[in-house]
């Protein structure tokens, strides 16, 4: 099969890195002059109601990895990133390609899209928001890219150091549904229940969240939604805790959001940020922090946050949002300029979201005091081309006296029970919750097992080293990376060879 057998057919470097669009869904089969892949079917959105992308930031890893490494091992052939003409899969397939050629190969966001944009192609549906009704605001390709570009060059993440299995595993409802959008600053995450129900294993306590918030230097937790637990169990565990309510649904008013701004701007930490379901009310005000601190436009703002936790910012959020960006671009201004003296200088991070370099720093100052996923230098990445080769109707009603502050938590969880109206964080919630736990599967990931005294090596394909792990951790350390390496390989159907 040629490219002119394909439906529409994007060029972005000649004669070696193409995108098209294929007929009846058929992928065709590589050959000696061409390799053809697609990850419509790999690489999935998991969608609360009509939202349906973009593609989360470990994905978009995942796929510049993949494509990277497709370049490298195929020098001699035409890569052609083959997609369907269903119109969302489309999108995001685009979203991905686009993305990896303003990373990979140092473009501009128009560099990048021109391809895309042609008079003979389609335009590409637009994102939008996680609500079962018509869409208010839509972001663009063009939008998704600005985003992505500008965290990157203010540091929010690196490709060569971004732990995509730290993410996947506390994104998970059950592992705490967190997801960090700030380095070192905002992470997102869904309301603490104040008692675990054995049923729903998905719910979690205060304490489930300790010893993470802990490792990664959380200091403050911010609380948007109705109580549902009772906040001495943060603030006793060391953990500046403040409410900032406002119903469901809704946007905070201009007091609130100036009390946030007053927290955020004055904690001497990280702060983690929560509402019912950790979307709407919590993506909003982070996202009105990027704006102000960062600049961010409003779909730029939106776009990120969304990347990083799916589903965030609905419905009116967005226009409200768009209605406060002059004033919040005005704020930041004078911000900037009584503390920096600039009020151009927008601040740059040296380590991004799910670093593991970031860790380490945190492992040697001895903040590190969780069980981590990884412990400090274990699966670090040397060198970007040894890493993973393949990869494969709402009520608004959200009241805050049924939770008055003065109840214990028995009450608390039993009020929540007896609840007959279902608000919008609740039903998000228990969408994500219903999901199953179904990754992408992948080709074997095999790895070979070498220990050496004060030092241990996981070695395959796909080379991760650590090299920080003295005499009194190595064993406890070694059992873990055993323990997480076959959980990995299970929960992504791999093969593990040690």
């Amino acid at each position: 099969m040629e490219l002119k057998d394909f439906l529409y057919v994007s060029e972005f470097l000649k004669d070696r890195l193409y995108f098209a669009t294929v007929q009846n869904n058929i992928i065709p089969q590589s050959n000696k002059k061409y390799y053809y892949f697609s990850i419509d079917n790999e690489l999935i959105y998991e969608n609360y109601y009509l939202d349906f992308g973009p593609l989360n930031l470990s994905m978009l890893y995942r796929y510049c990895i993949k494509l990277s490494n497709s370049l490298k091992t195929f020098p001699d052939k035409i890569i052609v990133h083959c997609t369907t003409e269903n119109e969302k899969k489309r999108s995001n397939a685009a979203f991905l390609i686009a993305s990896f050629v303003v990373l990979y190969l140092n473009k501009t966001v128009e560099e990048a899209l021109t391809p895309l944009v042609q008079k003979h192609i389609p335009a590409f549906l637009p994102f939008r928001d996680a609500a079962i009704t018509e869409s208010i605001f839509n972001i663009s390709l063009k939008d998704c890219l600005q985003a992505i570009h500008r965290a990157y060059t203010l540091g929010f993440f690196r490709l060569d150091d971004f732990n995509f299995v730290e993410y996947e595993h506390y994104e998970r409802a059950e592992k705490g549904d967190m997801n960090w959008i700030i380095p070192q600053k905002f992470l997102a995450f869904s309301s603490p229940e104040s008692h675990v129900d054995r049923v729903n294993s998905q719910d979690h306590t205060p304490e489930y969240y300790f010893s993470y918030f802990k490792s990664n230097n959380v200091t403050n937790v911010i609380r948007l939604n109705a109580k549902s637990y009772d906040a001495n169990r943060f603030v006793d565990s060391g953990f500046q805790h403040n409410d900032l309510y406002f119903l469901d649904g809704t946007t905070p008013s201009d007091a609130i959001l100036g009390n946030f701004f007053k927290i955020t701007e004055n904690a001497k930490g990280a702060i983690a940020v929560h509402c019912k379901a950790g979307l709407g009310r919590t993506g909003s005000v982070i996202a009105c922090y990027l704006m102000k601190h960062y600049r961010f436009n409003v779909v730029e703002a939106i776009a990120w946050v969304r990347i990083c936790r799916p589903g965030s910012i609905i419905g009116c959020q967005q226009k409200w949002l768009d209605e406060k960006k002059t004033q919040l671009w005005i704020e930041g201004n004078r911000y900037r300029k009584k503390f920096y003296g600039n009020p151009d200088f927008i601040p740059t991070h040296k380590y991004g979201i799910y670093s593991n370099e970031i860790r380490n720093i945190l492992y040697d100052s001895n903040i590190l005091q969780d069980e981590p996923l990884y412990e400090p230098a274990v699966l670090q990445k040397p060198e970007l081309s040894k890493i993973v080769r393949d990869i494969g109707a709402v009520n608004l009603d959200d009241k805050e006296d049924v939770y008055q502050s003065k109840k214990t938590d028995s009450n608390v969880m039993r009020n929540s029970r007896n609840r007959t109206n279902v608000s919008q964080g609740e039903k998000l919630v228990q969408i994500k919750v219903s999901r199953k736990d179904i990754r992408t599967p992948s080709t074997p990931f095999k790895y070979s097992l070498t220990i050496q005294p004060f030092k241990f090596y996981i070695i395959g394909e796909d080379e991760y080293r650590a090299e920080k792990a003295n005499s009194e951790k190595f064993y406890s350390i070694l059992v873990k990376v055993l323990h997480l390496t076959i959980e990995y390989g299970l929960r992504n159907h791999t093969n593990i060879v040690m």
